[in-house]
């Protein structure tokens, strides 16, 4: 029987001379798998007051806080300079299952890959996720108006942590990235990971942190530092034509349907500063004629401590 190429690994200094020849073609993009555990791009030095920041990411039974539940958490606890906003090393991990009670939905499963029996009878380790937390002074989400509400519905204590979100406190128009899913994100910078698992998604986030910007170059942890306590805004598309909600969708937009308060309309959260880019971008994209008069914008600050209506 013959052996293929598939059946003779291939050594690393071999592989590296395919991937760099292959790119050097200009023709071929070559992904790689994310192993933060290897990875060189840490700053690794010994600082004298470093903070901590965790990258987290939750699996739920659905899109709503007030009945649905969180089924996996996965979070990622880093070291960094906050001075020159370097990444400086892993200083742990936490992945664990809850049992939501219920039977989980076709839909989640298929999803997120997480079936009744890997649930079962499991639930978190609440005194090992509040521990980090307490010794935390930022969390990073990747579309952080998600998971902060159910992560502090299950764990109060993150209430009391900035948290910063990697999808909307970084213009990731102005560098020429289109699309702001994370799985994207890191196919442009190069890697892949096994998405919607909640600890690869928060790896993969960090990965996306210890990179810089294509176009500015600027490392994107910093610009995440710079701004995740600005005041955000709520941008509600009220009324938007049902014919544009995957274009909405692919642009970020999360529909709302009322059952819980609020507008019923697609919505995103953007920096503040952003508002009127935000809302030309739905003159041009979405409404007829471009008039926005029905669209709503509610202005919140980082911890949520104020809110205020400005349409």
């Amino acid at each position: 029987m013959k052996n293929t190429a598939k059946d003779i690994p291939m050594n690393p200094i071999e592989a590296e001379i395919a991937v760099t020849g292959l790119h050097a073609t200009g023709d071929y993009m070559v992904l790689r798998r994310m192993n933060l555990s290897q990875d060189s791009r840490f700053a690794g030095k010994v600082i004298a007051n470093p903070r901590i920041g965790l990258c987290l990411d939750t699996e739920t039974t659905g899109l709503n806080p007030a009945c649905d539940k969180i089924i996996e958490l996965g979070i990622v606890a880093f070291q960094y300079d906050p001075l020159t906003s370097g990444i400086i090393k892993i200083i742990g991990r936490y992945a664990g299952f809850e049992d939501p009670g219920i039977p989980l939905s076709a839909e989640t499963t298929a999803i997120t890959g997480i079936t009744d029996e890997m649930v079962s009878g499991q639930s978190f380790d609440d005194a090992q996720v509040c521990r980090l937390a307490d010794q935390a002074s930022l969390v990073i989400a990747h579309n952080a108006a998600f998971d902060r509400k159910f992560v502090e519905a299950r764990f109060p204590v993150f209430s009391k942590v900035p948290w910063g979100c990697s999808m909307t406190q970084v213009d990731w128009q102005a560098e020429r990235i289109s699309t702001r899913v994370l799985e994207y994100l890191l196919f442009k910078f190069g890697w892949f990971i096994n998405a919607h698992r909640a600890l690869d998604d928060a790896e993969g986030l960090l990965g996306i942190l210890l990179e810089s910007l294509p176009v500015s170059g600027t490392p994107i942890f910093k610009v995440l530092l710079e701004r995740y306590d600005e005041v955000s805004a709520k941008v509600c598309a009220v009324g938007a034509p049902f014919e544009k909600k995957d274009v909405l969708k692919q642009r970020g937009y999360r529909w709302n349907d009322g059952a819980q308060g609020g507008c019923k309309a697609w919505w995103i959260s953007v920096p503040g500063d952003m508002e009127r880019e935000e809302l030309a971008w739905l003159a041009n994209e979405v409404y007829p004629r471009g008039i926005t008069d029905s669209v709503e914008i509610t202005r919140v600050d980082a911890l949520d401590r104020f809110s205020i209506r400005e349409r």
